[in-house]
């Protein structure tokens, strides 16, 4: 054979063998599946709470809900609003609450009955009476932890549990702008002292506190704010103070 030939041969040989290959090796790579990743499920968020919450409304006039209805009161509010957000589960509410009373009235109230620590919301609102009666504010500055820490008690035990509103301002009110003959300066300046009280007091020890204060003293402009009574809060100033309330709440029964 020419020894041209016998190369040409070769070559010829060689490039067809390479193609094959090549060809083989796309073949591979062609049927060779993608890894399957599995989709990742998104589990919605549920509105989920414990199936019975018990709940615990302390205070004085303003948690009674003087001169409103009954569901029209701040603690109804709210325990309805609940109800809304988290049907499956079952509300309890009880009150200890009459008008008039002071810090001293409310923690005997407490004592004389036979209360069992398995709340899971307790809400305190107390003051406005020592300061409308002109008790001493010593007697604030003792009373006020006392009846935080027994809330926390009633609380299971947990400070969480707890929120303290604080205490209206009826100097805008009719009843304090006219039966107190022009002693509003005083007593939103007393007033002030003891939210500023409790509310430093809470922050100290970790417990949660509402200041409603604001939407009271709107009830000379916008006096819807104030109860047919002339003092107290009307159902629409209260459904304020729940939605002022509400997330706090949320917070607690999620948590």
């Amino acid at each position: 054979m020419n020894p041209h030939f016998k190369q040409i041969v070769i070559v010829i040989l060689s490039i067809f063998l390479l193609s094959c290959s090549s060809d083989e090796t796309k073949s591979e790579i062609a049927v060779t599946p993608d890894p399957i990743i599995p989709p990742v499920t998104q589990v919605p968020p549920t509105n989920t709470i414990s199936k019975t919450v018990n709940y615990l409304a302390l205070g004085d006039s303003y948690t009674i809900g003087q001169s409103v209805c009954e569901t029209c009161r701040y603690p109804e509010q709210l325990k309805a609003s609940l109800k809304a957000i988290y049907p499956q589960t079952n509300f309890s509410l009880k009150v200890i609450a009459t008008t008039g009373w002071t810090t001293t009235n409310l923690i005997s109230a407490i004592n004389n009955q036979s209360l069992e620590a398995n709340y899971d919301l307790v809400t305190l609102l107390i003051g406005v009476n020592n300061q409308y009666q002109g008790k001493n504010f010593s007697i604030y500055e003792n009373e006020f932890p006392e009846l935080v820490n027994k809330a926390i008690t009633l609380a299971k035990g947990d400070k969480k549990n707890v929120i303290v509103i604080s205490i209206p301002d009826y100097a805008y009110t009719p009843f304090g702008t006219i039966q107190m003959q022009g002693q509003g300066t005083r007593i939103s300046t007393e007033i002030a002292q003891y939210n500023t009280f409790a509310e430093n007091y809470c922050k100290e020890n970790g417990v949660v506190f509402v200041s409603i204060t604001d939407i009271t003293q709107k009830g000379i402009e916008s006096p819807g704010l104030v109860a047919g009574d002339g003092l107290h809060p009307s159902k629409q100033a209260y459904t304020l103070f729940t939605e002022r309330i509400l997330p706090k709440v949320k917070m607690v029964l999620q948590d």
